[in-house]
């Protein structure tokens, strides 16, 4: 049974994200999308990124079946089928790719999911690729509005080993691995776009639009 799955979230922030996607992204390549969810943002995203070939992961079995069901009724013929990953395993069933893209994971995982995923896109994201990580921060070990630190509450209250992660934390563990880190973007609802380099090569950004 088809089980396609929709949402708010992705719709409220496809669009937003969207822009900095353009924006940040050289004109063509190979992304790999991690944790996917309910698969909206790859159906939207591809379809709207022609150049780019799209490809989906999940580790949640409802997840993957709703992304197959995306895939299946897509109008793009650069979105691939779904691939089962685990951020904690070392080898990743994807090739090497030229951008990585990751929304709304590392607060609803434990911390060490966040270690290794930054760990993976190290292995996987070719020189000079681009890493892009969405959702809500805590930014100089303070939430940035009282609805994330409520947020937060709540996250903790139903797992302890989860919560909004320091913006801090995050780059300086990407640092360690090989990904510069090159601007955070604010963006609607209180949440940001961390954008991470690999490697040393640097590439010259267009003025970031206000949210």
């Amino acid at each position: 049974m088809r089980m396609k799955a929709c949402w708010p979230a992705p719709e409220r922030n496809k669009q937003p994200i969207l822009e900095q996607l353009r924006r940040c992204l050289p004109e063509s390549g190979t992304l790999l999308e991690i944790a996917s969810g309910s698969g909206q943002h790859a159906a939207y995203f591809s379809e709207q990124l022609p150049n780019w070939t799209w490809l989906p992961s999940d580790i949640d079995p409802e997840n993957l079946a709703s992304i197959s069901a995306y895939c299946e009724d897509s109008r793009s013929d650069n979105l691939r089928p779904p691939v089962s990953l685990d951020v904690r395993s070392h080898d990743w069933p994807v090739p090497q790719v030229d951008a990585v893209f990751n929304a709304n994971m590392i607060h609803i995982a434990p911390w060490p999911c966040c270690l290794a995923m930054l760990d993976g896109v190290a292995r996987y994201l070719r020189p000079g690729g681009v890493f892009m990580l969405y959702g809500p921060f805590r930014i100089g070990r303070e939430h940035t509005a009282p609805s994330n630190a409520s947020f937060d509450a709540k996250l903790r209250e139903q797992n302890e080993r989860w919560g909004v992660r320091d913006m801090e934390d995050v780059v300086q563990h990407a640092a360690s691995v090989g990904l510069a880190f090159v601007e955070q973007v604010p963006m609607p609802a209180h949440n940001q776009t961390l954008v991470f380099h690999a490697g040393q090569t640097e590439r010259t950004l267009a003025p970031r639009r206000q949210p």
